[in-house]
């Protein structure tokens, strides 16, 4: 009984997290600009009450627009990157293997992710992006993995 709980409460949020990360890649191209356009004029509003004298010209906007889709790119995989670590050392597997387990199930899924956009209207698949979110799923790891040292069960 113990054992199952330990299972379901330590995969249950990475299952829900790569579904997030399914719904976002699921939009199409015009509700993903949205939902970035959304994000990036909060971004440049919080900038500009802390700096009032920040321009922000159409070439600034599209500028941070880019580095705020890449950013969340990175982001999404590396909370991925610690979820799927914790779950592995949770689930009792030590040393090294649980960062090296993770990173590969991060790449696997970038991978599936950017397949899965191919088939969205509007959306492509770009290798770029699966080399962004395999380097964020591995800093989640080291993240996940340096901060809990070797540890066989986690807080």
């Amino acid at each position: 009984m113990r054992k199952t709980f330990i299972i379901i409460t330590s995969w249950l949020p990475v299952i829900l997290w790569m579904m997030l990360i399914f719904f976002l890649s699921a939009q199409s191209a015009v509700e993903s600009s949205a939902l970035s356009t959304k994000v990036t004029e909060l971004i440049l509003g919080l900038i500009n009450r802390v700096v009032p004298a920040f321009s922000s010209s159409m070439t600034d906007y599209a500028y941070l627009n880019r580095v705020i889709r890449k950013l969340a790119h990175f982001l999404l995989y590396l909370v991925l990157g610690l979820l799927t670590t914790r779950a592995l050392r949770k689930n009792g597997i030590t040393g090294m293997k649980p960062l090296v387990l993770a990173v590969i199930i991060c790449a696997l899924y970038a991978v599936t992710d950017e397949l899965h956009q191919m088939f969205v209207p509007g959306r492509s698949s770009q290798i770029s992006d699966v080399i962004l979110d395999t380097v964020g799923g591995l800093a989640g790891a080291t993240l996940y993995h340096t901060r809990q040292g070797d540890k066989r069960y986690p807080s």
